[in-house]
């Protein structure tokens, strides 16, 4: 299973270059089971069985995802957007548009409500699979530390007060309706203006979003003796007043100084519990003392967290100067 692993996921990125590109010749059953050395029949039955869909319905999800961030981000009109995402016509396009989201594109377009976008097939990501890694001792990078200052945004999110880390806040999270991960991901994906996201053509699935760990005297000690509720969710502006889905909440972050612990880019697969070790260690390790500092434990002081092994690892951690 996980060879299917690592081969849908390098699946789903061709996909999305392909739809980015256009190049829909490159997009039937046919050719991508080809390109992967499966039979059509193999290759279509494993795809369901480890996505939960059928390979077409993910095409044409995919396909809607891209089309609704150009319909949200530009003036480009309906029938070119839908012909260029597949879609023979303005009455096919509005179709499966309404279909999945319970709104035609015009409609979208006056009133751009958040919306739960089909997100990349997102059991495959790397540190959903809580897994990679196991057995490594040393990584390429060392671990950098520095000092920032982050102006005052805001904060869109779910938060759980039970959970212990990434994979177990999105299983507790999966048993309340509406707040899996799928949906959440899928409803921040059509959220613009998020302050991490990467921007391109691409409906970049997770993009934006990120981990957090936000003080709150009802949540689970930490390590390090103090009350954290852990959160998932997007940066925002200072001054967004855009909608915010019910089942998430919009809270203010005032400017603060923060501590940055930051591996570079790491193989998931080989380096990713080594990586975790070593700024598990350098962050344990750190004197704040004779860097002048120590950490924010005030409440509601937000932690954030990156992790990307193609780009980063990173801890972001609230500070207050002590000289």
């Amino acid at each position: 299973m996980s060879h299917w692993h690592r081969n849908i996921q390098q699946l789903v990125e061709a996909i999305d270059v392909c739809i980015r590109e256009k190049a829909d010749d490159q997009l039937s059953l046919a050719r991508l089971a080809e390109r992967f050395g499966y039979s059509e029949y193999h290759f279509s039955r494993k795809f369901r069985e480890v996505s939960g869909m059928a390979f077409r319905d993910y095409l044409r999800y995919r396909r809607l995802a891209f089309a609704l961030r150009r319909i949200r981000d530009t003036r480009d009109g309906l029938l070119e957007i839908a012909l260029d995402h597949g879609f023979s016509s303005h009455e096919a396009f509005t179709r499966a548009f309404r279909e999945a989201y319970g709104l035609t594109p015009s409609q979208y377009r006056r009133h751009p409500v958040p919306v739960a976008v089909r997100t990349v097939l997102r059991p495959f990501d790397c540190y959903l699979l809580d897994t990679g890694g196991f057995g490594m001792q040393n990584t390429n990078d060392t671990v950098k530390t520095y000092f920032i200052t982050i102006p005052a945004h805001k904060f869109l999110h779910i938060r759980n007060y039970e959970s212990i880390g990434y994979w177990d806040f999105w299983q507790k999270q999966s048993l309340i309706p509406g707040q899996d991960c799928e949906t959440i991901c899928g409803l921040l994906d059509s959220i613009p203006g998020k302050l991490d996201d990467l921007g391109g053509e691409a409906a970049d699935s997770g993009s934006g979003q990120i981990m957090a760990y936000i003080n709150e005297p009802e949540g689970r000690l930490c390590s390090w003796g103090i009350p954290l509720a852990e959160a998932y969710g997007a940066r925002l502006p200072v001054d967004y007043d855009g909608p915010v889905p019910p089942q998430m909440q919009l809270m203010d972050v005032p400017e603060g100084e923060y501590l940055v612990f930051e591996h570079g880019p790491f193989d998931f697969e080989t380096e990713n519990a080594a990586v975790e070790g070593k700024i598990e260690g350098a962050m344990k390790a750190f004197d704040y003392e004779a860097a002048g500092c120590r950490l924010d434990m005030a409440q509601g002081r937000v932690f954030y967290f990156y992790h990307d092994c193609t780009r980063y690892w990173k801890y972001v951690r609230p500070i207050t100067r002590t000289k």
